[in-house]
């Protein structure tokens, strides 16, 4: 018999860690007995486990996935490859983090429309925003689907240019030459929120990378700039990924792939199922690309639709409801247009999809959208 469907959570964060409760509580109970909760075992483990992971030579842990941005284009700056004024091409469809971290470093973000099939940023319209300024090149795996990192590696290398993936959304994407999301470019920021694919119990993040130099870098301007207690060789900051939420990460890690694959699963569902007109589902070709941090659709009427879905327990987000270059923080681009951007962010809503959703639940959230009157 099919149990009653109350609601269906967004996200249900508790259900998540119920799971896995009593092994978080015993490496809790190894942080605390331990008496070292900064910088110690637990993140060493982690950076050695999550870097073999992402299949790099490197990790280091930092506070949270802005950080990590920030603290990879300020090493950058202290090895002289950066410096104030540069520009970073940005996709102009993300959450307004991947623009702070440029812009908190005195570089300037340089917008790129998105490829509206896939919502990441469009290679063809790279090459066209290149300046002699332009030092790098900013692609987010945005909603959990890996970038075009083919086409844009080639675009980097022809223009001696560094690229910096930010992979908040994106833990575990497997691209088309077996590589993951983390080492598609010369560095990778990863966000551990809890609402991510591999989220902590708080905040947490850190950098992947190959370049030995780089690593080194981040490890002590992470930590006031130094690498040995009292001694300061750069101007860094205290953005430390803290013990215990290395040791909870250990613990998720193990099953990100099996939870990504049921993320999949259910975002396959929805591909076969919903066939409502008005719904225009994500373009995904069915591989590991995509890991789906969330599952994205466009409406016209988007309003209508969230209101109908709430009338129904269906709760869902807006990822995101104004884009960056419509944000008071950003004023002096407030009078800018990106069609395209700003489209997606009228019409996007994103439904449902985790690796708890029931059956039961996808059921109802396909029969209730397939429903719906515009």
């Amino acid at each position: 018999m099919k149990k009653d469907i109350k609601a269906v959570k967004f996200l249900d964060y508790r259900t998540i860690n119920e799971g896995k409760r009593e092994e978080l509580i015993k490496v809790f109970t190894r942080v605390l007995d331990s008496g070292w909760y900064i910088l110690g075992k637990e993140v060493e483990a982690f950076e050695k486990e999550f870097a073999a992971f992402c299949g790099t030579k490197y990790c280091v842990g930092v506070g949270n996935g802005l950080d990590a941005l920030i603290l990879i284009i300020e090493a950058y700056k202290e090895l002289g490859i950066f410096d104030r004024g540069d520009e970073i091409i940005v996709p102009a469809n993300t959450y307004i983090a991947s623009i702070l971290a440029v812009s908190k470093s005195d570089l300037v973000p340089v917008f790129v429309e998105p490829d509206l099939n896939t919502y990441t940023i469009d290679p063809k319209a790279i090459e066209k925003a290149i300046s002699p300024k332009t030092k790098a090149i900013l692609p987010v795996h945005l909603y959990g689907q890996l970038a075009d990192m083919h086409s844009i590696n080639q675009i980097a290398q022809e223009y001696g240019l560094k690229v910096i993936e930010d992979s908040a959304q994106s833990h575990g994407a497997l691209y088309h030459n077996g590589k993951r999301a983390g080492n598609l470019g010369h560095a990778s920021g990863f966000s551990f929120y809890p609402g991510k694919n591999l989220g902590g119990i708080g905040d947490g993040g850190a950098v992947t990378t190959n370049d030995a130099s780089l690593a080194e870098v981040i490890s002590a301007m992470r930590n006031y700039g130094s690498h040995k207690k009292y001694y300061n060789k750069y101007k860094g900051i205290n953005s430390r990924l803290d013990e215990v939420q290395a040791a909870f990460l250990r613990v998720k890690l193990h099953d990100l792939d099996k939870e990504n694959q049921y993320r999949r699963r259910v975002a396959k569902r929805y591909m076969d199922e919903i066939s409502h007109p008005d719904i225009i589902k994500p373009v995904w070709g069915g591989g590991n690309d995509h890991v789906f941090h969330v599952f994205v659709v466009r409406t016209a009427n988007r309003e209508n639709f969230q209101n109908y879905l709430l009338s129904k327990n269906i709760n869902t987000i807006i990822h995101y409801p104004l884009p960056p270059h419509k944000q008071e923080a950003y004023k002096s681009m407030n009078n800018k247009s990106y069609p395209l951007t700003e489209e997606i962010h009228t019409s996007i809503i994103s439904i449902p999809i985790s690796q708890v959703i029931g059956d039961e639940e996808v059921d109802y959230v396909i029969k209730t959208v397939n429903e719906y009157r515009a």
